[in-house]
């Protein structure tokens, strides 16, 4: 991260000044001891709190520490280092010391979101900057070991990131000095917080690794950590900087298991999360809103889209529908009766017959088509000239013969009139005439985005989506505790999107420090040295450290 810093400042006009290193690692440690990430800690940490030698290395010049007007030559450096950093990095440099009228905010605010060439760049350079202070963690747990048994389950999840400024005065034509900041509405909430939204992702577990219900507990071998962030406006690309914080990951060589998001992901465009995220190899588990629930659509072969999955289009009503209209409390704790419903439409849906290759294509079948079909079509049997099950001895002490014999298995409720009076085959849907259908990325058109990998409010779904969404609210809850709480803006105080990515990044790291020293002295394992040669990236391995008598380590 270094390096891209120093390439980005190298030429530029006036004095070098301190190093942007020095203030980097003085936020670092005042983050690490002081839960703070403000210059003026920082400074107190550089000047007071560091020993000589570790002074010489960063660069802090000797001086009376107690004259006060070596003190206030030494904050000036380390505000004027901070500030050629997020002036070099910012894509359209304002007066971030007042209010700006809002037309003239406007013109700066709208260099976040054009596509001029150099403001792309800066916006990149910017993000690859944050990337790297939060993977460099990642990293580090991957050097020691502790992702062997990880499944590659992610959590993605925005959480608002409040501005230490005011709103925008509307009524005197006034924006706020955070130009690009905005109004972030939690799920349920009807008032809006002031500040950015920071798309974070966690490395979850379900109950079994293979989200079997039987488990029935988690199993978590790994520490949950924050495996990447996004600063950016609130509601703005929450797909395609899930996308981005998902593609970060790939040269880790980690597995792309189940992507468990809440419903704010399920409104994004199909080309701009679900498409790219199958494309990743990644399995969907949504939640729907209200309106969303029940029959979302149809496939062109004439299969049902019921809550996320394909489905016989002869599906009994009452099981089609059986969670339209049903508002978020009565999916959260299923009565008996629900239970029943979304037990007895498991069988109707679409057979998944070839797994998603590279592209995300899946090849599905008709329930009552192949050796073991999980219903009774009279229209199957009919189309495909499928002769009915001769009568035979069944053992009913035999679980898995009984399961398996006709009598035990739904039937499709085909009309009387088509039962009588069969229609030509070509009038029937697609799905019926020819039971394997190739289902290809986008297939399902605008419905596309509520298709997912398991059966809504089935036992895999649960074993999947409930887990995972806990370790998103538990990395939250971490993330804004009294050790490191980015929902505090008093403890990052500079001024600017830039200045704000670079406080956040360094609080998410020191936040991934402390669940790594948490993870080892939870498990009483002893962090193993780490070696270049699994480096995926291009850092320097770093040293290890034995844990402080205080408990503490060193960051």
């Amino acid at each position: 991260m270094l390096g891209l810093i120093d390439a980005e400042l190298a030429g530029r006009p006036g004095p070098e000044g301190l190093p942007v290193r020095t203030v980097l690692v003085g936020l670092l440690l005042s983050l690490h001891y002081h839960q703070s990430a403000t210059l003026a800690d920082a400074c107190r940490v550089l000047l007071d709190e560091l020993r000589p030698t570790a002074r010489g290395w960063l660069g802090v010049a000797e001086g009376d520490r107690r004259d006060s007007h070596f003190r206030i030559a030494f904050s000036r450096r380390v505000y004027r280092a901070l500030d050629r950093l997020t002036s070099a990095l910012d894509p359209h440099r304002c007066d971030r010391r007042r209010h700006l009228p809002a037309d003239e905010a406007a013109e700066h605010a709208a260099a976040w979101e054009d596509e001029d060439a150099e403001h792309l760049r800066r916006r990149q350079l910017l993000q690859e900057i944050s990337d790297r202070l939060v993977l460099v963690t990642v990293r580090l747990a991957r050097k020691r070991g502790l992702f062997k048994g990880w499944k590659g389950d992610i959590g993605i999840d925005t959480t608002p990131v409040p501005a230490w400024h005011d709103e925008p005065q509307t009524h005197k034509g006034l924006a706020s000095i955070e130009i690009t900041a905005g109004w972030h509405y939690c799920a349920g909430s009807t008032e809006g917080i002031f500040g950015h939204s920071a798309t974070l992702l966690v490395a979850g577990s379900r109950r079994h690794p293979a989200g079997h219900p039987r488990a029935g507990h988690r199993i978590t071998e790994h520490p949950q950590l924050a495996l990447g962030l996004v600063l950016d406006s609130p509601g703005k690309r929450l797909g395609p900087n899930a996308i981005h914080a998902l593609g970060a990951l790939a040269p880790f060589g980690f597995p792309a298991g189940v992507l468990a998001v809440d419903r704010a992901y399920t409104d994004q465009t199909t080309p701009h999360f679900a498409e790219p995220a199958r494309r990743l190899g990644y399995r969907l588990v949504l939640d729907y809103k209200r309106a969303q629930r029940g029959v979302q659509g149809s496939a062109p072969s004439g299969a049902l889209l019921v809550d996320g999955s394909l489905a016989c289009p002869a599906m009994p009503t009452r099981f089609a529908h059986a969670t339209t209209g049903l508002d978020d409390g009565a999916v959260r704790d299923m009565d008996a009766q629900l239970a029943e419903l979304i037990a007895q439409r498991q069988p109707f849906f679409l057979k998944t017959k070839q797994a998603a290759d590279a592209r995300g294509t899946i090849r599905l079948q008709c329930p009552a088509a192949g050796p073991s079909p999980s219903v009774n079509c009279p229209r199957f049997q009919y189309v495909h000239g499928t002769a009915s099950a001769q009568p035979k001895t069944v053992d009913l002490t035999n679980i898995r013969a009984t399961s398996a014999h006709t009598a035990a298995k739904p039937t499709v409720p085909i009309p009387t009139a088509e039962r009588l009076r069969p229609p030509p085959e070509d009038e029937l849907p697609r799905i019926c005439r020819k039971p394997t259908i190739t289902l290809h990325p986008g297939g399902l058109g605008p419905h596309d985005k509520f298709r997912q990998d398991f059966h809504y409010l089935g036992p895999a779904w649960h074993d999947a989506y409930k887990p995972i969404r806990a370790n998103n609210e538990g990395l939250n809850g971490r993330a804004k505790s009294h050790r490191v709480d980015i929902g505090n803006p008093r403890k990052r105080l500079a001024h600017g999107r830039v200045a704000q990515t670079i406080l956040v990044a360094l609080m998410i790291c020191t936040l991934n420090l402390q669940i790594l020293h948490d993870w080892h002295l939870t498990t009483g394992t002893t962090p193993t040295p780490e070696t270049a040669s699994s480096d995926p990236g291009n850092g320097n391995p770093a040293m290890t450290t034995a844990p402080a008598n205080t408990g503490i380590p060193p960051p």
